[in-house]
Order: structure tokens, then C-alpha cells, then sequence
């Protein structure tokens, strides 16, 4: 059966057969299921109040442990993003009452970034919604397809970080 990347490939070759356009396809086709995967985990966050970015901040936070605290340093290091984008979303993120800034007690020219009650609330919410969709998304492979899918494009991206 033919897809959307099969139409574009047999246009190449028929217009640049000189051309291997073999790896196009692959390509091609990671770039499109990464559109789609990325559009329906976006439907989860937004369904909560979140986007992508908000979420990562919550759950960068949630994910360190007790007392849910980091240094802006720490959670831009798991990031990447700019400094000034973090500081954006920390701020949008403690505006909503979901993170407040703390002086840090061992060190009083800085700060820490925690958790409040409401933030931690609402992402365990958006994290047990987000695997479960994360479930729906990938349902369709047999646990064998996922996991040598899983192996091979681990191995891929070692080759970029």
C-alpha cells in the first residue's frame, strides 16, 4: 500500500533517477509520524490547561523527587532550550500559581524553582493522562514491533548525542 511518501519518492526518481532517494523516504517518513505523534500528545497537555513546554517544566520538577525543587541551572540542563526561554516559562508557569520562586537556603543570591500544591496536583494528573495516551499512540505495534522499534531508533539517535 502506498503512502504519502511513496507518491513523493516515485516523483524523484522519475524526475532525478541519478539520485538514491531511499534515505528521503525513511526521513521523510519520521518527520511526518513525529508531526502527528506531536499534534495528539499536544491534545492531552492542552485538554489540561498545558502545552508541551509548560509540562516539561512541571514535570522536570516532579520527576527530581521530594521536595520538587531545582535550581533554574538544573532544569535548564535537562532542556534545550535558551536561558531566557526557561526564565518565560517559569514565569508563565508561576503566574498560573502552579511554581513559586524560593530563595535558596544555602546560597541567598539565588533561587530555587518549586512545585506548589496546585502544580504538583494538576501534573500527576497531566502525567497519568500523558502516558495513557502515550499507550493509545503506540497500541497498534505488537510489544515485539515496539520494542525492536524502541532498540533501533535508540541506537539512531546515539549516533546525535
Amino acid at each position: 500500500m502506498d503512502d504519502h511518501v511513496d507518491r513523493i519518492l516515485t516523483q524523484w526518481r522519475r524526475e532525478r533517477p541519478d539520485l538514491d532517494v531511499e534515505p528521503m523516504g525513511l526521513l521523510g517518513r519520521m518527520a511526518r509520524l513525529t508531526t502527528y505523534l506531536g499534534r495528539e500528545v499536544e491534545k492531552t497537555f492542552l485538554s489540561l490547561g498545558l502545552t508541551s513546554a509548560s509540562f516539561d517544566v512541571l514535570a522536570t520538577l516532579r520527576r527530581s523527587g521530594k521536595p520538587y525543587r531545582l535550581s533554574p541551572g538544573d532544569l535548564l540542563a535537562t532542556m534545550m532550550i535558551t536561558s531566557g526561554t526557561m526564565t518565560n516559562r517559569i514565569d508563565q508557569l508561576e503566574k498560573a500559581g502552579l511554581v513559586e520562586r524560593l530563595t535558596h537556603p544555602e546560597d541567598r543570591r539565588s533561587v530555587l524553582i518549586a512545585l506548589k500544591p496546585e502544580g504538583l496536583e494538576l501534573v500527576e494528573r497531566a502525567v497519568t493522562a500523558h502516558v495513557a495516551n502515550q499507550h493509545r499512540l503506540t497500541e497498534l505495534l505488537d510489544p515485539d514491533e515496539r520494542t525492536a522499534l524502541d532498540a533501533i531508533v535508540k541506537k539512531y539517535l546515539a549516533t546525535f548525542e
